[in-house]
């Protein structure tokens, strides 16, 4: 204010002229902007009004202008464009095209007489086939089906026209049947090859006709057979049922289909799972146990793990734990002999404050960690019983917990109601711990949603199912792989809608370039999951993960985003009053200003007139 003060005073106007009246004033002018509003005759002015006063008032306004937008720029958030576009492209293509997964279809008959009429003979039944298959559940994952019918007898082989047949006539006869199933099995298998093209899963169903019983027998591989007197109309029936039911849907039932359709997978995001085996000795006082599982139980287990390797990775870890009690309850049985655990304690059975079981040290990221254990209970609760809702004993006694794992109860060998502990150091014996093996591998079917076993089943005149040693058969397998990639691929589209209505609701929210491009790969894996179905498990766990990546990347997850009012909040307490003041100085400058230009007007008006 000084400065302006000392500018005001070298702007002051000369003494004003001698009057007409003769009267002179050596005091100096004093006209201000109130002498110019108010009512009386402003004194005029007689040299051109300065301008440093408003150049330097307007400089300093001017400063502020210029540094609004490097403020703006200094807190300017990054944000890399989404393709939101591309994301309601994919969600509309998935809600009106569920994912699926192009099958076929090919149904063999092995005739023993001669029919001169094999050609029209195929084409019929592909007909009366394709008819029935029209009415295949909505919980299958199969896409388009293909269908066709090869007819084989002594007077020649025929296939129908629509599909080149991948069968091999001649390679099997029905004389085969008398080698057993599982060498037919593998006899089919090599008559039948690989099949299919461009990823298409083809399943073969062969009708033996046979002077045997009639029964049907599903094998490890892509084929069943049905043996026996049958006429066609009951074959092509049990070839429909045969292929909805169990190629395409597990040997779920109709009520049941919906159910393993919508259950989660069990496998972590980033497509790795760690089976984490413990050995739970409760009370070491009373005896303690050992196993050797990373000789017998790896080598059961490794065929397995191959097994679902397109699914996911697999990791294996073992431990053994002591002083691990359980937290339900159980009550004695005299009848029994033993304690007895109902299925209502189940809930209740595992203690997580005293079985320490994460300590994975291979889970990493957002890995699944599946527990499985085998419990042995102490002496006063042994032997311990898992009794059923129908009041019958569990014969593997264990139970699954869904997403979890599984528990066995294992009750050691001479160990009887009242039995008195030893505390020496044993080992669990080969035999005990293979067949404990088999029971994890039956839960681990049954936390992906299929079957334990089915070998206990007679339906639709089942007899048999061929076992694989993988622990699963190539058809179920085919059925994980469907279910996997759709479950992927609804995973991956709910991931990025939520990424993407997060942005959105967030504008001060960081989105680095990183972010933008995970999320433009996913699309592109997605996108090519649906085109090419041979690619799908893969492109689509791929499309997951990249989403997931994107969704908890660092950058998102390590700032607090503000809104806009935060920032105004924060910033007009300092610049609302120093730019108001400011402001009104250059207003207030400017009318001096306008008014002393008046005055030196009006005085050069003046000197024109009078001269």
């Amino acid at each position: 204010m000084a400065v302006l003060a000392e500018i005001a005073g070298d702007e002051s106007p000369p003494p004003l002229p001698p009057s007409e009246g003769g009267e002179a004033s050596g005091a100096p002018s004093t006209s201000s902007p109130s002498d110019a509003d108010g009512g009386g005759k402003p004194s005029p002015r007689t040299s051109k009004p300065g301008r440093k006063r408003l150049v330097l008032t307007a400089s300093v306004l001017l400063s502020f202008l210029i540094g609004l937008p490097l403020l703006l720029k200094s807190t300017e958030i990054h944000r890399s464009p989404l393709p939101s576009d591309a994301i309601a492209a994919l969600s509309r293509r998935l809600h009106s095209n569920p994912p699926s997964f192009p099958c076929g279809l090919h149904a063999v008959f092995l005739r023993s007489g001669r029919d001169p009429s094999e050609a029209s003979v195929a084409n019929r039944i592909e007909r009366e086939i394709s008819t029935q298959l029209v009415d295949l559940p909505d919980a299958s994952t199969a896409g388009k089906i293909s269908v066709s019918v090869t007819v084989e007898s002594a007077g020649g082989c025929s296939s129908s026209s629509k599909v080149a047949s991948p069968w091999r006539c001649g390679a099997v006869t029905t004389a085969d049947l008398g080698r057993g199933d599982e060498v037919f099995d593998e006899l089919l298998d090599s008559a039948l090859g690989d099949g299919g093209g461009d990823g298409m899963r083809v399943y073969t169903v062969v009708f033996v006709d046979s002077d045997d019983l009639k029964r049907i027998v599903i094998g490890k591989h892509r084929h069943a057979w049905v043996v026996g007197k049958v006429d066609e109309a009951e074959v092509v029936s049990i070839i429909g049922k045969v292929f909805v039911k169990y190629f395409m849907n597990g040997g779920v039932e109709e009520g049941e289909a919906s159910t393993v359709k919508r259950e989660f997978m069990p496998v972590g995001s980033d497509g790795n799972i760690v089976l984490s085996f413990s050995l739970l000795n409760a009370d070491p006082s009373d005896w303690v146990y050992d196993w050797e599982f990373e000789n017998i139980g790896q080598r059961m287990l490794t065929p397995v793990i191959e097994a679902l390797r397109p699914i996911a990775n697999i990791n294996i870890e073992s431990q053994v734990l002591y002083h691990t009690p359980k937290s339900s309850y159980s009550y004695s049985d005299d009848k029994l002999g033993g304690n007895v655990l109902s299925v209502g304690d189940i809930p209740f059975f595992v203690n997580s404050n005293e079985w320490h079981l994460d300590t994975s040290i291979s889970a990493t990221g957002r890995s699944k960690v599946l527990q499985f254990v085998v419990y042995i209970p102490s002496a006063r609760e042994c032997p311990l019983y898992l009794q059923l809702p129908d009041g019958e004993l569990s014969k593997t006694n264990a139970f699954i917990s869904p997403m979890w794992g599984g528990v066995i109860i294992w009750n050691p060998p001479g160990c009887s109601f009242g039995s008195k502990p030893h505390g020496a150091l044993d080992k669990m014996s080969s035999e005990e711990l293979m067949e404990t093996i088999e029971i994890f591998i039956g839960q681990l079917r049954q936390l992906f949603g299929l079957k334990s076993s089915y070998h206990t089943q007679s339906m639709d005149g089942v007899t048999k199912f061929i076992t694989s040693p993988k622990g699963f058969a190539q058809w179920e397998l085919d059925l994980l792989y469907r279910h996997h990639a759709c479950s992927n691929l609804l995973s991956c589209l709910t991931t990025l809608e939520s990424l993407s209505s997060l942005v959105q609701s967030l504008p001060r929210m960081i989105v680095m370039d990183e972010i933008g491009r995970q999320v433009e790969l996913s699309l592109e894996a997605a996108s090519l999951a649906q085109r090419n179905a041979s690619l799908g498990i893969i492109s689509a766990t791929r499309a997951r993960a990249l989403a997931e990546d994107a969704f908890f990347h660092p950058s998102v997850m390590s700032i607090s985003y503000a809104s806009i009012e935060h920032y105004f909040a924060i910033y007009m307490p300092f610049f609302a009053p120093v730019s108001l003041h400011v402001l009104l100085a250059v207003m207030k400058e400017l009318k001096r200003y306008m008014v002393e230009r008046r005055k030196y007007s009006a005085f050069l008006a003046s000197q024109a007139t009078s001269s």
